[in-house]
């Protein structure tokens, strides 16, 4: 249930509604919102009564919220979420883009592509320090040498970075390196982990699974919202179909589902989905058309010789005609 304060309420106002909530052994969750606040009851075993909290001072209206995700849920928050980190906003109508290799392979690497990407446009860089592959035997990351050099992106370009946290026993580490962590499609449902960014200060990227439902995937943000941590970007990134032409299936029409749904922003990696170069620049160009929150890019200067996923990355100078035709289409659509 959402309890929706009136303009102009008082934080003592608002303290005592919340005083009332966990009186009656609910939890409150006050979400600030663009001109008044709300309050959310949460843990409710059956029914709330709505009559008793229609009384209280400063609440216009109980909203009863159906969903089984209730933090996430448009229901809950009708203003679209923005999560700013450095010069990006993600939500605001904006399309940031965020750009690098797949995985960190030394400090000259990292730097020429932070380098190509920034002066393309891009507003972050991902980069991967800790690689989770398929095979036991595939190039596993540079570990914390990778964060270090990811750290050295950050200082030379002032662009913030962005990389994969694999599990709670890495986390602090990642946490204290990074400006932005990624939980990958495989960890989507690792629940420690999803509880534990939940804990951190830190804006999170949460691709969705590869299998995963909808509603599976606002669960999975609902674990960490329920954490405290409101700065949630959803990433499609492609789910595991029949196809053999493309490395997975990009599905575009969850992005519309998604902002009809959620209030968070949500970007779209076709990189990963479509694991072939020439397909990540037509994926590329459909995202910017459907008004996505941002992209996720893999860039590589020499890719025929990544250790991680050369095949999708693109080339530098192509990278910049990618945003360069990105930002065209963007102008067409919003005038549109």
């Amino acid at each position: 249930m959402l309890l929706v304060m009136q303009k102009g309420t008082t934080e003592d106002q608002v303290r005592a509604v919340v005083a009332a909530v966990e009186k009656k052994g609910y939890t409150a969750r006050p979400i600030p919102g663009g001109d008044r606040v709300s309050i959310g009851i949460l843990y409710n075993k059956g029914s709330v009564d709505a009559g008793h909290f229609l009384g209280l001072d400063g609440v216009k209206e109980v909203i009863p919220v159906t969903k089984p995700y209730k933090l996430v849920s448009r229901e809950f928050r009708q203003e679209n979420t923005q999560v700013k980190i450095g010069d990006a906003v993600f939500g605001n109508g904006t399309m940031p883009v965020i750009a690098g290799p797949c995985a960190v392979e030394s400090q000259k690497q990292v730097l020429a592509i932070a380098a190509s990407v920034k002066k393309a446009g891009a507003t972050l860089f991902r980069g991967g320090a800790f690689k989770p592959r398929t095979s036991p035997y595939s190039f596993q990351g540079l570990g914390k040498k990778g964060l270090e050099y990811l750290a050295r992106v950050r200082e030379e370009t002032g662009l913030p970075v962005v990389t994969e946290v694999m599990d709670t026993e890495t986390f602090d580490l990642v946490e204290a390196c990074v400006d932005v962590i990624q939980i990958g499609t495989r960890n989507m449902q690792n629940f420690s982990l999803l509880r534990r960014a939940g804990q951190s200060k830190k804006p999170v990227i949460l691709k969705r699974g590869m299998s995963a439902m909808l509603e599976e995937w606002l669960m999975a943000a609902e674990y960490i919202m329920e954490e405290g941590n409101t700065n949630v970007i959803l990433c499609e990134r492609g789910v595991r179909t029949f196809v053999r032409h493309s490395r997975n299936t990009l599905d575009l029409s969850v992005v519309p589902a998604v902002k009809k749904e959620s209030h968070l922003p949500v970007i779209v990696d076709p990189s990963h989905a479509a694991g072939v170069r020439d397909q990540v620049v037509w994926l590329a160009y459909a995202s910017a058309a459907l008004g996505v929150d941002g992209l996720m890019i893999e860039v590589h200067n020499h890719p025929e010789e990544a250790l991680s996923d050369g095949a999708q990355s693109l080339y530098p100078d192509q990278f910049a005609q990618v945003m360069e035709k990105m930002r065209a289409i963007r102008t067409i659509i919003e005038a549109s």
